[in-house]
């Protein structure tokens, strides 16, 4: 099962749509080749989305690393011909990951990790910081997670 959701603006604090994908057959994970197992899974619910995207923002890192390796986000942005940001919002810290990609929210203590492709990462953690919710994880990204969960 793949989810995602639509703002009509990086504040917005419900989504304008719910999208949720069956995906038949998902590879097995690769160790360092994440994106393999993830990209068609993102790429069929694109598949559904009929309006311009102005971003998309995923679930994990878009580089990983110091110096910076592509991650699932940098195949995706790749994979759309570099014409949409991708910004990647992980959760869990990865080896080598700068300190230029700590996002402080709500008050928490544990960072979040952004990293983008298409935008500076200034920029991207501004945009992520901007998202509604008062805790360390947007309400957008705790509510798609909760989506995709329930498959619909």
């Amino acid at each position: 099962m793949a989810a995602g959701v639509l703002l009509r603006c990086w504040s917005d604090a419900a989504p304008s749509r719910e999208i949720v994908v069956r995906v038949p057959s998902v590879d097995e994970y690769v160790p360092g080749e994440f994106f393999r197992r993830e990209l068609p899974c993102i790429e069929a619910v694109l598949k559904e989305i009929d309006e311009p995207l102005e971003c998309i923002v995923i679930d994990g890192y878009v580089t990983l690393g110091d110096p910076p390796r592509d991650g699932l986000g940098a195949a995706l942005w790749h994979k759309l011909e570099r014409r949409v940001p991708v910004v990647g919002v992980a959760k869990t810290k990865y080896l080598g990951v700068p300190q230029e990609a700590f996002l402080f929210r709500g008050g928490s203590s544990r960072p979040l990790f952004v990293t983008a492709a298409g935008m500076t990462s200034d920029e991207a953690k501004r945009r992520v910081l901007s998202m509604a919710g008062k805790y360390r994880l947007p309400d957008v990204l705790k509510h798609v997670d909760g989506v995709a969960r329930r498959g619909a």
